[in-house]
C-alpha cells in the first residue's frame, strides 16, 4: 500500500453498504454484503479524481484486514477485488473454500 494512504482511516458506511476511505473530499469504495460469517465483496469503485493514485488498491488491502481481523470468509464477487487477491495470493487464506472461483485463485 502507499504511504498515501496508510494513515486514512477505513470507514464502514452500514447506510450504504459499503467500507470506503476519503482522500480529500474523494472517495475509494466496495459495496458489501455480510450473511452469517461470510462477506460478499461486489463492487469496487474511486471517484474520477483519484484514478491511477492507488486508491482502489488501498482500499481492497484495507478492507481484506478487517475482513481478517472480524474472521469473516470472504466471497469476491467484485473482478477487480477478486484480481488483487490473484496477484496476492497471500490473501486466499481469507477466502470461502465455499466460493464458485475459488480454484481460479
Amino acid at each position: 500500500m502507499k504511504p498515501l494512504f496508510e494513515s486514512i482511516p477505513l470507514v464502514i458506511n452500514e447506510g450504504k453498504k459499503r467500507f470506503e476511505i476519503q482522500i480529500q473530499g474523494n472517495y475509494a469504495f466496495i459495496n458489501f454484503s455480510i450473511f452469517g460469517t461470510q462477506i460478499a465483496l461486489r463492487h469496487t469503485e474511486t471517484d474520477p479524481e483519484l484514478a491511477g493514485t492507488g486508491a482502489a488498491s488501498a482500499i481492497v488491502e484495507k478492507t481484506l484486514h478487517y475482513i481478517e481481523d472480524q474472521q469473516l470468509k470472504l466471497l469476491p464477487f467484485c473482478p477487480f477485488v477478486f484480481a488483487y487477491i490473484k496477484r496476492h495470493a497471500e490473501w486466499k487464506r481469507i477466502v470461502s473454500a465455499k466460493f464458485k472461483d475459488y480454484d481460479k485463485l
